[in-house]
């Protein structure tokens, strides 16, 4: 898809690239009044503003002294339940000297996520080592190098005690529930998975 040359100031237009000339020359935004565009940019501004925050995030903590990752394959499953769920996992992996595993699952386990198309996924890091102190973890995760997951990079954090031992079901921020459901139509989910530990 194609989008608006005047997106910068608030077109939402998105479409195929054959009706972009004439969009352009139609396009609503050309004539709005000057507030209305500036209110559009401050908008465009405050999303760069997050994005750039989010990335200056993501290079300190690589400069944190204990930082992994793993690349992962997340394989489908369904649950013994009478009316059987679809979920994803992970083999166990080591990290830290710890074994750890990812669950995800579709709809925020929605009763019929296979009678919506819009689709969302998301997941939780579970431990699965036994562990004397606390572990403070930020966790981050991205495509994989052979996946094909479009994906919006989120930094989650998380403290596990002997009580605590998965974090709750973070959302995976796949770009839109197309792509969302583009990777639920493949036989596994590829991703890589950051961990940096903070104590």
């Amino acid at each position: 898809p194609s989008l608006c040359k005047y997106s910068r100031i608030g077109c939402c237009w998105c479409g195929p690239f054959h009706e972009l000339a004439e969009h352009e020359i139609g396009c609503g935004h050309l004539m709005k009044p000057g507030a209305e565009i500036m209110e559009s940019l401050a908008e465009v501004d405050k999303y760069n503003e997050t994005q750039l925050k989010l990335y200056k995030d993501i290079v300190s903590l690589f400069s944190c002294e204990k930082v992994t990752f793993n690349d992962l394959q997340m394989k489908p499953y369904r649950t013994d339940d009478f009316t059987t769920k679809l979920f994803y996992e992970t083999s166990r992996f080591s990290a830290f000297n710890f074994q750890w595993v990812i669950k995800a699952r579709i709809n925020n386990d929605q009763k019929n996520p296979a009678l919506t198309t819009d689709r969302t996924l998301s997941y939780q890091l579970v431990l699965k080592s036994k562990f004397t102190t606390p572990i403070s973890l930020s966790f981050i995760v991205l495509k994989g190098p052979y996946g094909e997951m479009k994906i919006n990079p989120y930094i989650y954090t998380h403290d596990f005690v002997q009580d605590n031992v998965e974090t709750t079901y973070n959302d995976l921020p796949i770009i839109n529930s197309v792509e969302c459901n583009k990777l639920l139509a493949g036989r596994t989910i590829n991703l890589r998975l950051i961990m940096v530990m903070m104590n």
